[in-house]
């Protein structure tokens, strides 16, 4: 067989990059001074260095005639060839011993550094964008036309989601992807989406455009691809990137029967603990994600005998925290493989291909240990997550980069996780919050949720606020289930556990977003609903038939979806949105993806085919297959086109973010407030000048008192999005406001001189009494 990997002694080279390192932004000035980090003070604002580049090996996979053994040299040399282990190899003799690979700060993370990069996200799904007849998704988000119309609206960055080959490997067939390519085989570009070449140009085209690619790497597992069968091979050291357990065929009856045609079987509870007592696994785990009776029971899965190179028969127990074709990387093994594997992948991205962030998927399962007294093992907020995040994280930052984890964790995990390891965690603990708040228009829950995290510490700053992305709308509140579970909380008058929260809230989402009010959306196993963010408006405001709605109602979901996206983007931290959202789509009728449903995943009615450009508008399909969805706000260049559109206002919203600096202020309160659907959260700019966002989450008018102590007397209240007076903070630090149904708006709260704050009292009974935000509202239709 022709030998196509190159030599690993390519000579490395080095690029200048021009932008500026972000510094670590001032806090407020009555807030205490910070203790000056060594990367603040060794590194002042200066250039970023030369930025380290790498080229992996390019190997083209064929089909030589020969059978698919582990006795077939020429078979494992196939593998080889194609894992990812080896390839991180081959990027690592290039990277090391370079000087380019020490001229950046790492030590911390710095979330306001990275939203000031890119505060604003666009998340791309491959599967589901419809791009220009024979154009492939890489080659799409590439284009210059597409990158004009994010730069209108405001958007700064492409989360691409994952394009890289997924799945696994059958002898010498490769098999599909079982989880939306988050079951990575290869660091090859997987064909279905584009090449490397076009992600490169992708890469320039968003730079040119004062943007960035946010990549993904999922350090907690991979697919069965060449890295898994090698393992099964008990090759060398590719056993130790998983957690698998060689069983000795003398216990070989403790293990299930493999059914013909698979490669694997989920052992049941019985079995699991059978090999626990035998002392082989640490046995049952905090959780089983993704359970389903005769299907999921356990977390471990038993292989049939596979043959390794010397013609041994081995049968491994292999753990995966999600399905069985993801096996879980065991980030403490002594040949540190799996870690090896992980760092690679993201060197891979960041200095071959050109990123400038990775998205860290399942990061936050890397580390699993044996309890004491029959207790599940730990497997969630162990102290190996954290480290095995701070090394990621470190390393993607010395080469110029940022992190963000997507970690569905309680809140104390959140922030114990990111002090050290990724600059940034998804928000997943306030978006259930917020659509619970829509559904009953009430805030309380919303509040609660916000105040919990400033408890704990969390800075709203750190994390990414998202409407839509490709999966469900998560509700499993992990924060409440887990260690606060029987923790007291106030809801509705009462007190109730937070195991009992969890469960009333999540009911409630249940009720007033599936069945009869939302039969086009679908429960998805424990972990949330299935839908889009239009079809969860469309649920509150009573549309059963989606194939009814009406332009009046498409107006109504278009003013609902724009509250949503100011409450995401009117605070601190990352705003995220889809395509989904850009273009108000529905969800899919499940018939039309009952094949990719048949194993009971539902999210794929949320995943619809779209085109965001109007690049085909004759396509009834992505290149993939997904089925075009119904958009309710049309493509972006229409949209654009028309100042009343989703896309236009959204850019209002977001043109004010960045004139005030919101995302990098600080939250200071979230006050009671005075009617039960109003939402109030004030925050700190860096000029030191307040900012307040007001929002209304019912369809009926409301009118009531802002109050907060940090509202000094005096300020003058001044709507951004109109210009106009609003009202002055009285002697009771409130002021009163007036919001149209589902309406929000963004004040800014200025200090008076200080010579007019005795007369401010007195002036303010007769200023403050008609404030009101309405006629300055981002959200007014039309």
């Amino acid at each position: 067989m022709v030998d196509m990997v190159p030599s690993e002694e390519r000579a490395v080279e080095v690029r200048a990059d021009l932008d500026d390192v972000e510094t670590v932004q001032e806090e407020a000035s009555e807030a205490p001074v910070p203790e000056i980090t060594f990367d603040e003070q060794f590194y002042p604002a200066r250039p970023r260095a030369l930025r380290p580049k790498a080229r992996r090996r390019h190997f083209q996979p064929g089909r030589p005639p020969f059978e698919p053994d582990a006795r077939n040299s020429v078979y494992v040399e196939w593998l080889r060839n194609q894992s990812m282990l080896g390839d991180a190899k081959v990027l690592a003799r290039q990277l090391s011993g370079q000087a380019s690979m020490w001229q950046n700060p790492y030590a911390y993370p710095n979330p306001r550094a990275a939203v000031d990069r890119a505060s604003v996200w666009f998340t791309a799904y491959p599967l589901s964008l419809i791009t220009k007849p024979g154009q492939s998704f890489l080659a799409a988000l590439g284009d210059p036309e597409l990158w004009g119309a994010f730069q209108q609206i405001g958007i700064k960055a492409i989360h691409i989601g994952p394009v890289k080959l997924a799945g696994g490997l059958t002898g010498w067939e490769h098999t599909p992807s079982i989880d939306g390519h988050f079951d990575r085989i290869s660091m090859a570009i997987d064909p279905l989406f584009g090449s490397e070449d076009e992600f490169r140009k992708m890469c320039e085209v968003a730079t040119g455009h004062g943007g960035t690619i946010v990549d993904d790497i999922v350090p907690g597992h991979t697919g069965k691809g060449a890295d898994f069968r090698l393992a099964e091979m008990n090759f060398r050291d590719y056993p130790g990137i998983y957690h698998m357990i060689d069983i000795p065929e003398s216990d070989w009856t403790l293990l299930p029967d493999v059914p013909e045609g698979e490669d694997s079987v989920n052992i049941d509870v019985a079995t699991e603990k059978a090999l626990q007592d035998a002392g082989y696994i640490i046995g049952e785990l905090q959780r089983v994600i993704f359970y389903e009776p005769g299907v999921k029971e356990t977390n471990w899965s038993a292989t049939p005998p596979v043959m390794d190179t010397n013609g041994k028969l081995h049968r491994w127990v292999y753990l995966h925290y999600f399905k069985a074709g993801q096996p879980s990387i065991n980030w403490l093994d002594p040949t540190f493989s799996g870690m090896r594997l992980v760092m690679g992948d993201a060197l891979h991205s960041l200095v071959d291909l050109g990123t400038g962030a990775l998205r860290l998927d399942a990061n936050g399962f890397l580390g699993v240990e044996k309890s004491a007294e029959e207790r599940p093992g730990w497997s969630e907020g162990h102290p190996l997550s954290a480290a095995a995040n701070q090394i990621i994280g470190s390393m993607v930052r010395k080469v110029g980069g940022f992190t963000f984890q997507e970690l569905n964790l309680s809140m104390d995990d959140i922030k114990a996780t990111s002090e050290t390891g990724p600059d940034l965690s998804y928000d997943f603990v306030t978006r259930p919050g917020y659509h619970h708040a829509l559904v009953t228009a009430d805030t309380e829950f919303l509040r609660l949720t916000l105040r919990q995290a400033m408890e704990i510490g969390i800075d709203q700053a750190s994390l990414v606020h998202a409407l839509q992305n490709h999966d469900e709308l998560t509700y499993e509140l992990v924060h409440f289930i887990t260690q606060h579970k029987d923790d007291v909380f106030e809801l509705d008058g009462g007190e109730v556990t937070g195991a009992e929260l969890a469960q009333t809230i999540q009911q409630t989402l249940r009720d007033g977003l599936t069945g009869e009010a939302g039969p086009y959306n679908l429960v998805f196993t424990t972990n949330g609903i299935a839908c889009t963010t239009a079809s969860v408006i469309t649920a509150v405001l009573g549309v059963t038939d989606l194939a009814s709605v009406t332009p009046e109602q498409t107006a109504q979901v278009r003013q609902v979806h724009l509250l949503l996206a100011m409450y995401n983007a009117l605070q601190p931290g990352v705003f995220a949105l889809s395509g989904w959202d850009l273009c108000g789509m529905l969800t899919v009728d499940r018939s039309q993806v009952a094949r990719l449903m048949a194993r009971g995943d539902t999210r794929w009615i949320n995943r619809g085919a779209h085109d965001l450009m109007g690049f085909n508008p004759s396509a009834e399909a992505s290149t993939s297959g997904m089925p075009r969805a119904v958009s309710l706000y049309g493509t972006l260049p229409a949209q654009l086109a028309d100042e009343s559109s989703f896309a236009r206002q959204l850019a209002r919203i977001l043109a004010v973010r960045e004139e005030h600096g919101i995302a990098k202020s600080s939250l200071l309160d979230v006050p009671d407030v005075s009617h039960r659907s109003m939402l109030v959260m004030v925050h700190r700019l860096e000029s030191g000048d307040l900012e307040v966002t007001v929002l209304n989450f019912s369809g009926q008018d409301i009118a009531g008192t802002v109050r907060s102590e940090h509202l000094g007397l005096g300020a003058e209240v001044t709507d951004v999005f109109s210009g106009e007076p609003v009202g002055v903070v009285d002697d009771l630090h409130s002021f009163y406001i007036q919001l149209g149904a589902f309406q929000g708006t963004a004040l800014l709260v200025t200090p008076p001189a200080e010579e007019a704050v005795e007369d401010a009292a007195v002036g303010n009974a007769a200023g403050n009494g008609g404030g009101s935000a309405a006629g300055g509202s981002t959200t007014a239709a039309g």
